[in-house]
């Protein structure tokens, strides 16, 4: 039977049944897919090259983007700084109330960002708990600079933190333990084979976390204000433009369009690489 040909007979008629089935997934997948795409892509048409240049020039318009590199950029550093030893535990370790910490982790990224705002204001507010002790001392945090950080931290930090910990779950755990048996302390353990065999992780859950750090808005307004050269981020400058400047809010809405758009695609492409 092998010799008469019905496996090649088998594969046609299974390719010929897939396109009908291809052509229906098609059509009912199209309606939500112009939706999502359709609005972007008349932005990306609104605005022209010299629009952008002509916005560009303008100092409010710089100030905005140059705080939110920075602040974004701070965030994420910091965010793989603190949040590495919390993606370990939840990757390796074993403890009772695991389950809660993996929840509380990743409620900010289904909390409202208005509530994150309230709840942060709360927190190191002028009166409240931590902020009040902090004011004693002559620290202020909220609407400054650092409160926007901190904003962006606790919105953005989920996306690294399950990234890294999903990077550091893969990792065999024979591999440590051969290292350990080879006289490697935990900590070059960790340094040397652990972070090296999850930086793809790592590297996607930091791309990640910057991108949303970039386009944090609701936690920002409440925690950190709209104070131009101090918090106000592109985002915020967004907000401020659909009242004063409609020009500038365009230009930026099509500067965190590309950013984003890049951030996935990159995301995209270093687990693409992993998976080969």
């Amino acid at each position: 039977m092998a010799g008469d040909g019905s496996p090649r007979r088998w594969r046609r008629s299974s390719g010929a049944e897939q396109q009908p089935l291809s052509r229906l997934w098609w059509a009912a997948s199209l309606p939500i897919l112009l939706f999502l795409t359709l609005p972007l892509l008349l932005l990306l048409l609104r605005t022209s090259p010299e629009q952008l240049a002509h916005s560009l020039s303008n100092e409010l318009t710089r100030t905005a983007i140059r705080l939110s590199l920075v602040t974004s950029t701070a965030s994420m550093l910091l965010t793989v700084l603190f949040g590495t030893p919390l993606a370990y535990l939840m990757a390796r370790g074993r403890f009772r109330g695991r389950r809660l910490v993996e929840t509380l982790v990743e409620l900010p990224m289904v909390l409202p960002p208005a509530v994150a705002g309230v709840a942060l204001l709360i927190a190191f507010g002028r009166r409240g708990l931590i902020g009040g002790l902090l004011e004693g001392a002559g620290v202020s945090i909220a609407f400054t600079t650092t409160a926007v950080i901190l904003a962006q931290i606790f919105i953005a930090a989920p996306f690294f933190i399950r990234s890294a910990a999903t990077g550091f779950a893969s990792i065999p755990a024979d591999l440590e333990h051969a290292a350990a048996l080879d006289g490697a302390e935990p900590l070059q353990t960790f340094r040397h084979v652990s972070i090296p065999l999850a930086r793809r992780a790592f590297l996607a859950g930091a791309t990640l976390t910057w991108a949303r750090a970039l386009g944090e808005f609701g936690a920002t307004i409440i925690f950190a204000g709209n104070f131009p050269g101090r918090t106000q981020t592109m985002p915020l400058a967004i907000y401020l433009g659909f009242e004063m400047n409609m020009e500038t809010a365009l230009t930026l809405s099509v500067i965190l369009l590309g950013i984003s758009f890049t951030a996935i695609t990159l995301v995209r492409v270093v687990f693409e690489r992993e998976d080969l």
